[in-house]
């Protein structure tokens, strides 16, 4: 008899592992069930009358290692190659980033004359960090906090400023909570290795057997830095969606999971508002403090680990302008939390995009991204803060950081509650006795998505992936 494998949580992770079970030989009857009315979860983009995109969630993917080109192959499957829009090595959103201290834009360096000179912000050039770091004994702790890993190694001017700024940037957290372990594996794993970051990265291989496409192959011979689709990043959970319906997969939105309950045959009775599904297997792509809340209370050491897991939430405010320019050319610009807490940074749409601007004449598109771990503190409760007072903040800092006074001509606030989950130090534990819980107590359960390994949608698919592989024995 055929097994069913229920999806709960119809997000990129969810859809992506409908996509590997349905395009197994031995595929086994697919169940997705989704809370709300629409899929793709933190992948959400709006597209205006006059073709204008304005992302709320993750605008861009990093082709870069096999996770990347994991996500490129999908694409190409899914028949979206034509709609790829790149962002090549040697354009202005590749190689200018910068942040915003002490009241003004600074470029990071991104050639070996801005790491041997002295550039502001720093009082002295980052080739001493890197000297510092290579002669850095190795740390002797299990976890650490990022900005005490990069202090420690690289000294604390690049932890105060760049590394603050990236992981706000990347995590919208506080690097001086956040786990490097867990955050970035990489490098913790380059020390261990190599005693040092720098000559660990530098002699790292790849991890698994190479994938290659022609799309992979462009990607790395014109250097991308990212890339996103003409349509918005929404295009790819819309094609996934495509690809599930004539692969015969359920698919039921609105279908909030209430109670996972296990029958006596061993298999899953899944409760929903409106009645059952039983399924042999589940693979779990909801944020890990829902799936904590639906587990049966036998699965209490289960639901512990998960609750631990936090998540904080995000402002993300779109704006366009009409005939305004941009005093620097670059992908975007990071805050420090010392120089203002609940502004993470903003996105300079138009520059990476600019085929996204619409059809009404020469538009500017900006994103800012407010709030993060500072956003009680800074903006108030995310459940009940005024979408106005959200938008003031924005245009004051644009205002303030690229001069822009003009009143945009558009503007969407969208307030994403607990959107990105946070890494805190010990991540690594809940997550390694989840997994033994999972192994003693046999229980047909996988657990994928951003909460565990890896917040980006190249970590989600690639994690659903693993799953999948995992659960029908395939290589």
């Amino acid at each position: 008899m055929q097994r069913t494998v229920a999806v709960l949580g119809g997000g990129v992770s969810g859809l992506a592992a409908c996509y590997y079970l349905s395009r197994s030989p031995q595929a086994p009857k697919v169940i997705l069930l989704e809370s709300s009315s629409r899929l793709g979860g933190w992948i959400s983009s709006t597209r205006t009358e006059d073709g204008a995109v304005f992302e709320h969630g993750p605008r861009g993917v990093r082709p870069a290692g096999n996770v990347g080109k994991n996500t490129l192959l999908m694409v190409s499957e899914l028949g979206l190659e034509s709609d790829v829009l790149p962002v090549p090595g040697d354009h202005p959103a590749s190689k200018n980033r910068y942040l915003y201290v002490q009241g003004a834009l600074h470029k990071l360096p991104s050639s070996i004359g801005g790491v041997v000179r002295t550039v502001p912000p720093f009082t002295r050039p980052l080739l001493w960090s890197g000297l510092k770091e290579i002669v850095a004994p190795r740390g002797s702790e299990p976890d650490e906090t990022i900005h005490a890993f990069v202090n420690r190694r690289f000294g604390q001017e690049m932890a105060d400023i760049v590394i603050d700024s990236l992981c706000r940037g990347v995590f919208a957290g506080d690097c001086r909570a956040l786990s490097v372990r867990s955050c970035f594996p990489a490098l913790f794993q380059a020390e261990r290795t190599h005693r040092s970051v720098i000559l660990g990265m530098a002699l790292a291989g790849g991890k698994g057997a190479p994938l290659d496409s022609p799309l992979i192959r462009r990607a790395k011979e014109e250097r991308w830095s990212q890339w996103s689709l003409r349509g918005g990043m929404q295009s790819l959970p819309e094609a996934l969606e495509g690809f599930l319906k004539q692969r015969g997969v359920d698919i039921h939105r609105d279908a909030p999971v209430k109670q996972l309950e296990r029958m006596a045959s061993g298999s899953w009775r899944i409760m929903l508002e409106d009645g059952s599904i039983e399924a042999d297997h589940v693979i779990s792509a909801l944020p890990a403090k829902a799936l904590a809340a639906s587990l049966p209370s036998w699965a209490e050491p289960l639901s512990h680990e998960l609750l631990n897991i936090q998540a904080v939430s995000v402002a993300v405010v779109n704006l366009k302008y009409e005939n305004v320019g941009l005093p620097v050319m670059g992908f975007g610009h990071l805050v420090p939390s010392f120089e203002d807490s609940s502004l993470l940074g903003i996105v300079y749409d138009s520059v990476a995009f600019p085929e996204q601007d619409g059809s009404s004449g020469p538009a500017l598109r900006l994103t800012v991204m407010l709030g993060g771990a500072w956003f009680k503190p800074g903006l108030g409760d995310p459940d009940t803060v005024s979408h106005t007072v959200l938008l003031r903040c924005a245009k004051a800092a644009v205002k303030k950081h690229l001069g822009i006074s003009s009143e945009p001509s558009r503007a969407i606030v969208k307030v994403q509650k607990a959107c990105i989950p946070q890494y805190e130090i010990g991540h690594w534990k809940h997550i390694e006795n989840a997994a033994a819980y999972l192994v003693q107590q046999k229980l047909p359960l996988s657990l994928i998505g951003a909460s565990y390994e890896g917040v980006s949608v190249n970590d989600c698919i690639s994690g659903a992936r693993t799953a999948v592989v995992k659960l029908l024995g395939q290589s």
